[in-house]
């Protein structure tokens, strides 16, 4: 018994890949619809964050590494990770960051430039295969 409960244990905990669209709720943590309309919560960094509640996004494909926590909470790695989250769209697979046109500052997080505090664009990286 004690085997089969280290098991469940180590299995919840090993890194695994989630690819659904993206559901903001108000009030709720952002979540992840996988097939069959399952509801998957999300969780992760403050930076990880920040991007699950970007409202450009909302309604977007997403494909996140991490771990479940939960049968229906998953906490995803580190954003700064390589592969951690990206977006796809029209078949391509892309990296999610923030650009500043004005002073050419890129970020991991939506708001607003650390220099000249002008909001920031959403800018999407093309993953070459």
């Amino acid at each position: 018994m004690l085997m089969l409960c280290a098991g469940i244990l180590c299995l919840a905990g090993s890194q695994t890949a989630l690819r659904g669209k993206l559901i903001q709720r108000e009030g709720k943590r952002a979540a992840l619809e996988l097939t069959a309309g399952k509801l998957v919560a999300l969780d992760g960094d403050q930076e990880t964050v920040g991007v699950l509640n970007d409202k450009r996004i909302r309604g977007a494909e997403l494909e996140v590494t991490g771990h479940f926590t939960a049968p229906d909470e998953f906490r995803i790695d580190p954003y700064t990770s390589k592969g951690a989250m990206f977006l796809h769209k029209n078949g391509k697979k892309y990296t999610i960051s923030y650009w500043c046109p004005v002073c050419s500052i890129r970020t991991y997080t939506p708001g607003k430039c650390m220099c000249c505090q002008q909001e920031t664009n959403l800018d999407l990286q093309e993953v070459q295969p």
